[in-house]
Order: C-alpha cells, then sequence, then structure tokens
C-alpha cells in the first residue's frame, strides 16, 4: 500500500500537494509532458520523446517497493492540472534506485524538485533503497543544482556529457539540517501574508451588530489598520460606514488575507471564490468542522485540499482570529483591542487566548501579535515558530498547546528558536487516564506527560502548569534579564512574609545566600538598628519608600546575588503606590541592570502602575510563591542556555541492515509479538550492545553441557517470549553445580536461557517505547526487580544528543548509583553508549514497539545488559499531509 497525499511547501511560500499517480491521471500526466517545453522535455527524456500512454503508464500506480511516483498537481478551470512528476525505479541491486523528475517551465526554480527528491527518498529508504542514481545531461544545471543542494552525501561522474549522480538517502543530521532551512525560509515566505497584509477582506461581515463577522470587522476599522479593509456580505450593505461587496470578486484590488465568518455550510463555496482572486492567506473564524465529528472532519479535510490546490495557507478553522502589531491589525472577535509589545502568542483555545488577553493587558503586557490557531487544520505552532523566530518585535514567545501535530519537527524548531528568544508553553492534558496497561518496564514508567517534559526539556521551552504561571512567566521573561545563577536576595518590610517567600525559592531551585560582609555593612548606615541584615533583609514594618531606595540598590550590588525579591505589605505608614514608585526609582538609577528585580506589592488595587512605568520596568507579581516560581523557572532557561547544544555521535560496529530484516522477518506473520530470546539477541548484537554471554537450551542435557562451558555460577531464566521472569518464578540465580541447575529448569520451564552469574555493580534499567504521538522515547532509571516501584527512570526523546544521554546516565535516581551508592562507581560512558544504541536503534526501527533491557550491570570498567525483552509491531503511520 502506498504512502497518501502528502503538502509540501515552496521557496516562494506556495504550497503544492503531492499524491502517487493514478491509472486515470494518464491524461493528465500525457498533457503535463506535452506542455513541456522541448527544452524540458528534452533534459527530461535525453532526446526528444514523444508524450504518450506507453510513456506514462510506468508511473502510474506504483507498488512502492520496486517503483514509486509522486505527482504534484494544482487546481484549473476543468478542476485538477499535473504539473510536477517525480519517479524512481529499483535496480538489480536492491540498495540503489533510479530517480528522474520534471517541472512545468512555470514553476521552475520554486523548489518543486527538491521537495518531490525529499519525498521519494523517504518512501524508497522505507523498503531499504539506500542510494538514488541519477543520469542528468551536463546542459541540465538545473537538475544539478537540485542534487547539489539536497543535503545528500553526493558522487558524480561524467562520460560524454551526461553526469552520474549517485546520492546517498540516509536522513543524517547534516540532510535534516538542511531540510530544516529550507522549511524555513518557505514558511516565513507563506506566513507572509498574514502578519503584513496590504489588505483584508473580512466575508461575512454583518452590519448587525453582535455578529461574529461584523464585530470583527469593527474590531479591524478601531485598530487603526494600516492597510485596506473590505467587508463582503450577501447584500452588500456597508459596515461602520464602510462600503461593502457582495462577493470578494468585486472588490477592487488584491487581497493578501481573507477572514472568513460564515455558517460552516458556506465556507468552501467562500474559501475557493477568495482563492480563485489570487488570495494566498485565509483565516476561518466559523466552526463546524473537525471539532465537531466524521462529517465537519470530512468538512475541514476538503476545505485544505481546497486551499492545498490553489497553492494557499489556512489558519483555522474555529478560531478567534489574528492580530499583528506591526501593520496594526486586530482580526479577532475579542471584546477588546490588544496592546502592541513584544510577545509572539500562538494559542489552540480561543477561550483561553481571550482569557490571556484580557489579563496580560491589566498587567502591561503587550502582543506583536496574536493567532488563534483553532483546529490547526494547516497553520499550527510549528509555523508560528518559524515566523517568531525572524519576526524583530517578537522578543518572547507563548504557545498554548492542547496536542502535537508532529513533536519530533517541533523539537528541532524549539531548539533553535530558543537559542535567541525564550519560549513559554502551557500544555493541558497532564492526566494519565486511558492510557493502556504497560507490557514492559519502561512503557510502565514513561508516559506522554514524561514525553511533554523530555521534548520541553530537551528543545529549552519553559513549560507553565497554569494560567496563571503562564502570566506570571510571561511577565518577568518580558521585563527583566536572565539571572546569571539561583542566588536570590529577598528584601521585605514584613518577616513572615519573607520566610514564605524563602521556603518558596529553596522550592523553587533557588538558593538565599548570606549577604556579603560590604553589603551588611552599607545596610547598617541607612536602616534602623533593629532591622535584619540578613537574607531576607528585613526593613521592618515601619520602612517607607525612602528605606526601599536606599536599600534595594546595596543588595542589587552585592556579587553574591544574581536577582532580588522585594515584597511590601501596606502598613499604616506606608501606601503601595509610595513604595512602588520607589523601588522603579531605585532600578532605574542603577547602571548595571543585569540583575532580575521581582516585585510583591500586596495592595486590594492589583499591581501598582509605577512598577512598570520606569525607565526599566520591574515584573509584579500578586504573592511571594508566584514571584519564586517565575524567578525559577527563568533560572532553567538560563541553565539550558549555558549547557552545551552537543550532537549526536556516530556510532561504529551497527549492522541496521541485519536488524531490520530480523524485525521485519518476525512481522511477517503477525502484526505484533514478543521476540523469542534468539531473535532478541540478534537484534541487540545487531547495534553493538553489551550482552552477557548466554546459551538458549530445550532439553536439561543442553543446559547442563552450556553451564559446563560457560562456568558456574550460572542463571536459568524461562526463554518464554515477553514475561516478566521475576514475577512468573522464571528466573533462578547463583547456581553452583549440576543439580542446583538441573532442579532450576525443572523449576522455571524449557526452553530455557543459561547464563554466568554476573555479580557486583549498579543494576540499572534502559529501554525503548515507541509513543503514538512523540515517536521514540529512550528510558533510563535504576533497575533489577524493583524498578518500577523505586521509579524515577528519565526519559528522553531519540535522538539523543552527548548531553542529553549524559544527563540520563548522571541525573536524578540513577545518576547516584552510577556515581557509586554504597558500591563502586559505574562506567559512565559505557552506560551513554549503551543509551545512544538504544537511540539509533529506536530512531531506525519504529517496529521495536517496547524493548527492556533490566537489568544492565554498571560496572566500574564497562557494563553488560543481562535479560532482555523485545516487542515488535506493525507501527501505524500518523495521518497528517503537512510534510514541514
Amino acid at each position: 500500500m502506498g504512502p497518501a497525499a502528502r503538502d509540501v511547501v515552496l521557496r516562494d511560500g506556495t504550497t503544492m500537494r503531492l499524491r502517487p499517480p493514478a491509472r486515470d491521471d494518464v491524461e493528465r500526466v500525457v498533457a503535463f509532458l506535452e506542455d513541456l517545453s522541448d527544452e524540458s522535455r528534452y533534459l527530461r527524456f535525453h532526446g526528444y520523446a514523444k508524450p504518450g500512454p506507453r510513456l506514462v503508464e510506468p508511473m502510474l500506480e506504483p507498488d512502492w517497493v520496486e517503483r514509486g511516483a509522486l505527482a504534484g498537481t494544482v487546481a484549473d478551470a476543468g478542476g485538477e492540472r499535473v504539473v510536477a512528476l517525480g519517479s524512481y525505479v529499483r535496480l538489480r541491486d536492491p540498495a540503489r534506485a533510479e530517480v528522474a523528475f520534471a517541472v512545468a517551465d512555470e514553476l521552475q526554480g520554486k523548489g518543486v524538485g527538491t521537495r518531490l527528491l525529499e519525498q521519494l527518498a523517504q518512501e524508497a529508504g522505507k523498503t531499504g533503497v539506500q542510494c538514488f542514481l541519477a543520469e542528468v545531461l551536463a546542459d541540465n544545471r538545473a537538475m544539478l543544482r537540485v542534487f547539489e543542494s539536497a543535503g545528500f552525501e553526493l558522487e558524480r561522474e561524467y562520460e560524454s556529457g551526461v553526469a552520474e549522480v549517485t546520492l546517498a538517502i540516509e536522513s543524517t543530521a547534516g540532510y535534516l539540517d538542511r531540510v530544516d532551512r529550507r522549511d524555513h525560509v518557505a514558511v516565513t515566505a507563506s506566513l507572509a501574508p498574514f502578519f503584513s497584509p496590504a489588505a483584508v477582506a473580512v466575508i461575512g461581515a454583518s452590519p448587525q451588530r453582535g455578529s461574529i463577522g461584523g464585530e470583527l470587522f469593527r474590531n479591524v476599522l478601531a485598530g487603526d489598520f494600516a492597510g485596506s479593509a473590505y467587508p463582503v456580505n450577501a447584500d452588500a450593505a456597508p459596515v461602520s460606514g464602510v462600503r461593502a461587496y457582495a462577493s470578494i470578486a468585486d472588490v477592487p484590488g488584491p487581497v493578501d488575507l481573507a477572514i472568513v465568518a460564515l455558517p460552516a455550510e458556506g465556507v468552501i463555496d467562500a474559501a475557493e471564490a477568495a482563492l480563485r482572486t489570487g488570495v494566498r492567506a485565509l483565516c476561518v473564524i466559523s466552526a463546524g468542522f473537525a471539532e465537531t465529528g466524521a462529517e465537519g472532519a470530512e468538512r475541514q479535510d476538503r476545505l485544505l485540499a481546497l486551499v492545498r490546490s490553489h497553492g494557499g495557507r489556512l489558519i483555522g478553522p474555529n478560531c478567534l482570529g489574528i492580530a499583528a502589531s506591526a501593520p496594526r491589525l486586530n482580526a479577532t472577535f475579542g471584546p477588546a483591542g490588544i496592546p502592541a509589545g513584544n510577545i509572539g502568542f500562538s494559542s489552540q483555545s480561543g477561550a483561553l487566548g481571550l482569557a490571556f488577553l484580557q489579563e496580560a493587558a491589566a498587567r502591561g503586557l503587550g502582543l506583536a501579535a496574536f493567532v488563534s490557531i483553532g483546529n490547526k487544520a494547516d497553520v499550527s505552532s510549528n509555523d508560528l515558530l518559524e515566523h517568531f523566530e525572524d519576526d524583530p518585535a517578537t522578543e518572547l514567545v507563548l504557545l498554548y498547546l492542547e496536542s502535537f501535530g508532529n513533536p519530533r519537527r517541533f523539537g528541532r524548531l524549539a531548539r533553535r528558536v530558543a537559542r535567541s528568544k525564550p519560549i513559554l508553553a502551557m500544555k493541558s492534558g497532564r492526566s494519565r487516564a486511558g492510557i493502556r496497561a504497560a507490557g514492559s518496564h519502561t512503557a510502565a514508567l514513561a508516559g506522554s506527560e514524561e514525553a511533554v517534559d523530555a521534548l520541553f526539556h530537551q528543545a529549552g521551552v519553559i513549560r507553565a502548569d497554569t494560567l496563571g504561571q503562564l502570566l506570571d512567566v510571561a511577565s518577568l521573561l518580558a521585563t527583566q534579564p536572565l539571572p546569571a545563577g539561583r542566588s536570590v536576595a529577598v528584601v521585605t518590610n514584613a518577616g513572615g512574609l519573607g520566610i514564605l517567600c524563602a521556603d518558596a525559592c529553596e522550592a523553587a531551585g533557588l538558593e538565599l545566600p548570606s549577604l556579603g560582609d560590604e553589603t551588611r555593612e552599607a545596610l547598617a548606615r541607612v536602616l534602623p538598628a533593629e532591622a535584619s541584615l540578613a537574607n531576607p533583609v528585613d526593613l521592618l514594618g515601619s520602612a517607607t519608600g525612602a528605606a526601599y531606595e536606599a536599600a534595594l540598590p546595596l543588595v542589587l550590588a552585592d556579587r553574591h546575588v544574581d536577582a532580588v525579591i522585594v515584597l511590601f505589605v501596606p502598613p499604616v505608614v506606608a501606601g503601595a503606590d509610595e513604595v512602588a514608585a520607589a523601588i522603579s526609582r531605585a532600578v532605574d538609577g542603577l547602571d548595571d541592570a543585569g540583575k532580575p528585580v521581582l516585585a510583591v506589592v500586596m495592595s486590594g488595587a492589583g499591581t501598582p502602575a509605577a512598577l512598570r512605568e520606569g525607565a526599566r520596568a520591574i515584573a509584579g507579581f500578586s504573592y511571594p510563591e508566584s514571584a519564586a516560581a517565575a524567578l525559577g523557572r527563568a533560572a532553567a532557561r538560563a541553565d539550558w542556555l549555558r549547557r552545551p547544544a552537543g550532537t549526536v555521535p556516530e556510532l561504529d560496529g551497527v549492522d541496521a541492515a541485519s536488524a531490520r530484516a530480523a524485525v521485519s522477518g518476525a512481522l511477517a506473520d503477525a502484526d505484533e509479538l514478543w521476540l523469542p530470546p534468539p531473535q532478541v539477541r540478534a537484534l541487540l548484537e545487531a547495534y553493538g550492545l553489551p550482552l552477557v554471554s548466554e546459551r538458549y537450551v530445550a532439553s536439561e542435557r543442553e543446559g547442563l553441557v552450556a553451564a559446563a562451558d560457560l562456568g558456574y555460577p550460572v542463571v536459568a531464566k524461562t526463554a518464554l517470549p515477553g514475561v516478566h521472569k521475576s514475577e512468573r518464578g522464571g528466573v533462578a540465580l547463583d547456581l553452583r553445580d549440576e543439580r542446583e541447575l538441573s532442579a532450576a529448569l525443572v523449576a522455571v520451564g524449557l526452553p530455557a536461557v543459561v547464563q554466568p552469574m554476573v555479580r557486583g555493580g549498579a543494576e540499572l534499567l534502559a529501554g525503548v517505547v515507541q509513543d503514538p504521538v512523540f515517536g521514540p522515547l529512550v528510558a533510563f532509571g535504576p533497575g533489577g526487580v524493583l524498578a518500577e516501584i523505586i521509579g524515577d527512570a528519565q526519559v528522553r526523546i531519540a535522538p539523543l544528543t552527548d548531553a542529553d544521554a549524559e544527563e540520563l546516565v548522571l541525573g536524578g535516581k540513577a545518576g547516584r548509583l552510577v556515581r557509586g551508592f554504597r558500591t563502586q562507581p559505574s562506567d559512565a560512558a559505557a552506560l551513554a553508549d549503551v543509551v545512544h544504541r538504544l537511540s539509533r536503534l529506536a530512531e531506525e526501527l519504529p517496529e521495536v514497539a517496547e524493548l527492556d533491557l533490566n537489568p544492565v550491570i554498571g560496572l566500574p570498567e564497562g557494563c553488560v545488559v543481562v535479560d532482555a525483552r523485545v516487542r515488535v509491531a506493525t507501527p501505524r503511520a500518523p495521518a497528517r499531509s503537512k510534510t514541514w
């Protein structure tokens, strides 16, 4: 069964749908070849081939084993037109295939050939093809550039005016980086009409007050949009005094962005009318799509296919709209304006987006852009990260996520963007309800929430657990520098409040160091004798604004302090506004702005405006706990930025082809099964994992012979695939002679596995589980029979860098064991190598659904795997058409 249709984005920002050409496409493909210029046809076929059914039939209905083919299609007056065709044919050597392309003359130079090459390589690689070969006329410089710039390792030889090009189509880190760079340019271009439109049309803008389309259009007017705005409604009735049009086709001049706010049944017709006028950016506000069930999902699929056929992009459907500060566009139906600022915000929930906007305005936070992505049929948070990365107005990225479409791409994108701009995310759905009963220790210890945490941690994304935390951390990151370390000073006028803050700082992973002698002496000169000069610094309840203004610069100047939290509870002698103004003046007067200042000025009127009105804004909070938690997350970001980015190491001793053959053979007669020990061993040996010596035995006699060969003492284990051996009584340890072994073989049952007894070392667990959303997860933690009770397995998403592997091996409780807990330290480098080999195995073999190495014995020199279980299953491809 071949692949489904997939969408690609081209260099100029237009999109295209690629699909396998079917038997009924013969006329379309012939017409495409006939429409090529003589030169293009000559370069494709190395001569003047006559287009016809006989020429194109080998490209139709590919079997995706011996042949593969993809056609690029666009809409035209007759329905659908083929504008590109790429195909490969397997050669006598099954690891090699010949590839060729043709692209309509008007589309050449837009990256169509490169996208065809990417997708064909992906599909061919699944069937074991390792190299593409192409014979290219030396004059075909455009095609040679496609091959040279793709990112694959390339060899080229010339003979008689023909270049024979060989591409190794492995998805290396370098290749993926090249693809990501192409995607970035293309996706950013595709989103430009949403964020810098010169003209906007609102289809469904009714003059009636209270209607969604009408209120959205009024918001566009109220926001003082820098371009032209056109209301479109069936009666051409003016809206707020602005001339309306019965159809978007009647609008004078081109429209960059069309907002659709109609009942769901009318959306597709309206969208088609807009797309036919040349609109390439659609934002569909309307509900009634995938969120309503099967009928709505089918309608959403038709809408997206329509948009793709015209090369466009789609926000929504079922969304709140879009706002962008640069063109002063507020195309949302929220109740209030959106102040300009430095935050780029993507929200999957319209209601939560509204709540955030209202609270953000109350805190003085402004947005560079706000996008409600709704059902995210097309434009997603991944796309918006591409835009926010280059947007000079966006200094902080906020994401509200309910689901991930392509989490692995999100990880690569976020890891790149977070190096220059902080990303703050809130992911709903923490409940583990509905997670299936796990068959392995690894699967039991690694759940989807652990995967989310791992994804965010590896990518440097700051996670907020609640809307309040999202606002708190945004307030801090939008106004303050990152702390250089985790040392915090607390300045307060209430001792009890200071203690609460100190406790909250400790819970957030922060420290309250003693202040330097110079600082204490300076504070003693400006504060009453009764004031506490320790940390927290207690200014006493009688403190006025002057006391804060005098003390704060001294504390900030202390070299032991990385950040300051200022606390104030209004007593009789001073008011909140007075103290807030004093704190602001104290910070404004400092030359060094490198330390964050957080203020908790508790008053019934909320955070005083004076904190954000000075030359240097101060992050205001309602409670000490909120300030400490936000600062802890900022410190974690600073730690991540200091952490080496890491690289994915090259591994020797890997025979991926043998491993794939073993897995494919196991799944030839079943969709899912636990591998028996001999196949488990063959799989793990193919990836160079350090396995204990063992013998598979089917009788007592074979067991005794094996033990004599291995040397006593030995271990006997059941060879039944997939069972928890200790729970089933399927393991017997430290067997010292033939009598003990014979009895053990009766107890554990035959067939069995006999191994030498391994003594000493730390018992650890390493494993892999394929998450249906996040892909391969690699786990590492304490092992042995109590692995699930001890818990604390750490999880990372493959592929793992050397920095990721080091964190896994040396972090948490497992790290204590590796470093030597009541025993000698284990070889951390050898354990990290095990983790890397599992990461690569999981990447290359998605059929390995669960894999347990438990225990892995960590030794002073090296390590050894003494037990392993592997479940394989036919993987289910994710149902998404986007390739970026």
